[in-house]
């Protein structure tokens, strides 16, 4: 079982069915502190390098899932979206020799998406997901971070001893599991945990916080597969460390 839904930069795990990747979605997310901190909180002005490595990141894989297109599609859209932003930037800027209003440049945002043969409610989905978000800077699962203060003042092993002490046979009968999976569980959520708050410590207009934040839920994907649970378990454990904290 994958932590992650499926995006191009988890190709080289096991597949897995959507419902089973929004399990594990939920267990890595959900049991955080109400309030979530994006990796790329405050929108910062991305470099286009920067911008295509954040649409491979969240909006590829939507576009894929949503639209039912191609990966080759799905890049060209976003090759499209990244030439539309620079073109109304220079609009703005009056320095376009082509297009004197944005309205021109949605026009021909329009006949690109129908070149690459998308039918009209393609073309309608992609027009209302861009208006919903005009500058194109996304968050998603893997560059999101939850980190929970509680787990700030502990070492790693004293919020382990913590959990197992008082919640290793709670989490054992909950989740029919046996202690040597409850263990691992301990041993992940603490290591998420840890990671979340040191990479909280990098600042949001750093871009390396989303790349770091996208490898620890790779990392923390393993840790989970290796486990071996049920998608219904891990939505009982994203449960169960959302209601227990080491303490």
């Amino acid at each position: 079982t994958r932590l992650f839904p499926q995006t191009a930069i988890f190709e080289e795990t096991v597949p897995m069915t959507p419902k089973s990747a929004l399990a594990a979605v939920v267990f890595c997310l959900a049991m955080a502190p109400a309030t979530a901190i994006f990796a790329q909180q405050a929108a910062p002005k991305w470099t286009p390098e920067e911008r295509k490595e954040l649409f491979n990141y969240c909006e590829k894989p939507e576009l894929v899932k949503q639209l039912r297109i191609s990966e080759e599609t799905a890049d060209r859209i976003g090759e499209i979206h990244a030439w539309a932003l620079q073109q109304k930037l220079s609009v703005e800027a009056n320095t376009n020799p082509a297009y004197a209003t944005p309205n021109e440049v949605e026009e021909d945002v329009i006949k690109k998406y129908k070149a690459l043969r998308l039918s009209g409610d393609q073309v309608k989905s992609l027009t209302e997901r861009r208006q919903a978000n005009p500058d194109g800077v996304m968050s998603c699962a893997v560059t999101t971070i939850s980190p929970d203060k509680t787990f700030d003042t502990l070492t790693a092993q004293k919020a382990v001893q913590l959990y197992k002490t008082r919640y290793r046979k709670a989490l054992i009968t909950k989740l029919d599991i046996n202690g040597r999976q409850a263990d691992m569980l301990f041993d992940a959520e603490v290591w998420k945990q840890k990671e979340m708050l040191s990479l909280d410590a990098i600042p949001v207009t750093d871009f390396n916080r989303i790349r770091k934040t996208v490898d620890m839920y790779r990392a923390a994907d393993v840790k989970v597969k290796a486990i071996g649970l049920t998608d219904q378990q891990l939505q009982a454990a994203a449960d169960f460390f959302r209601e227990n904290k080491p303490r």
